[in-house]
């Protein structure tokens, strides 16, 4: 295997795929960074075509879409006939996007999302997840478990980016709630610690929600029983409460906003999920989905 790009994550990656006994090249724009992969038996390449001939399969790490194919562009017939797994974060057109530069160039392209932080890769709970041609990523598999687990969700190559994106946008979301609760309580001198103590299993059991959620907006029946109304759940008097203490309210403004959507239009009894309306439908009449109420979403996706 080749790694182009041995940032934190890169440099995880060459290191879990040498540590399980497979001839590993690597290659970075600033050299040094290859010396301790090196050290522990890496051929280290000089330039981007010495190190992409080097291995049938070619992984990219690097910073962005557009750093892929400043590298990649210039050593296109070099890949030919390879294949090519980016693990880059990207969005999902700019991973079809690559997918069709590869297809024109004869390389056989995947599309990974890595569900794990450095530490994480060749280790227990580290997950990546791949989209493209089933074939490709078959073909690349014995390698690519030594990272983890590896889940292919399709033959689109932006159904990896997609939920990779989609679950970081879950995970920043809580975390900027956490923050905008540690501050809450800190006015009162309460380090966030001591609350990160409360926080963590109440957000924990808060997680078991999640499946009701997901059958309500996959069916979009708002108005079932047993649901908490967005009238109940309009965040205004948290809003207030850190108005008061002097702090900023971007995170609980954007969900009030979502809200607010909802019950200016009519739908203030309806349960909380009903926000999703929201963000499906950024700049129309809250009202103009009530139409699509009985239509259910349908689940997509192979693991």
């Amino acid at each position: 295997m080749t790694v182009l790009g041995l940032g934190a994550m890169g440099s995880a990656l060459a290191a879990a795929t040498l540590a399980a006994g497979h001839p590993t090249t690597v290659w970075n724009r600033t050299p040094g960074r290859a010396e301790a992969l090196a050290a522990a038996g890496a051929r280290a390449a000089t330039t981007v075509r010495e190190a992409a001939v080097a291995a049938e399969i070619v992984v990219v790490c690097l910073l962005d879409h557009a750093s892929v194919l400043e590298v990649l562009d210039p050593v296109a017939d070099a890949l030919a006939d390879r294949t090519l797994v980016d693990v880059t974060t990207t969005t999902p057109e700019e991973s079809r996007a690559l997918a069709t530069w590869a297809a024109e160039h004869g390389i056989d392209h995947v599309d990974g999302g890595i569900m794990a932080v450095p530490s994480m890769i060749g280790g227990p709970g580290a997950e990546v997840l791949y989209s493209g041609p089933r074939d490709a990523f078959d073909t690349a598999r014995p390698v690519l478990d030594r990272w983890g687990q590896s889940s292919w969700l399709g033959d689109d190559p932006g159904l990896a980016p997609l939920y990779d994106l989609a679950l970081l946008a879950s995970m920043y979301a809580m975390f900027a709630g956490f923050f905008h609760g540690a501050a809450m309580v800190g006015t009162a001198g309460v380090s966030a610690t001591d609350f990160a103590r409360r926080a963590a299993p109440w957000l924990a059991a808060m997680t078991s929600e999640l499946a009701d959620y997901a059958d309500v907006v996959d069916r979009r029946d708002y108005g079932g029983p047993g649901q908490q109304s967005l009238e109940f759940s309009d965040p205004s008097d948290i809003l207030r409460a850190s108005e008061e203490a002097g702090l900023a309210t971007d995170v609980v403004a954007a969900v009030r906003a979502l809200v607010r959507r909802q019950v200016d239009a009519g739908y203030g009894a309806d349960g909380f999920a009903r926000i999703v309306e929201s963000i499906r439908n950024p700049g129309h009449d809250a009202g103009a989905v009530r139409a699509d109420a009985e239509q259910p979403i349908v689940a997509g996706g192979t693991s």
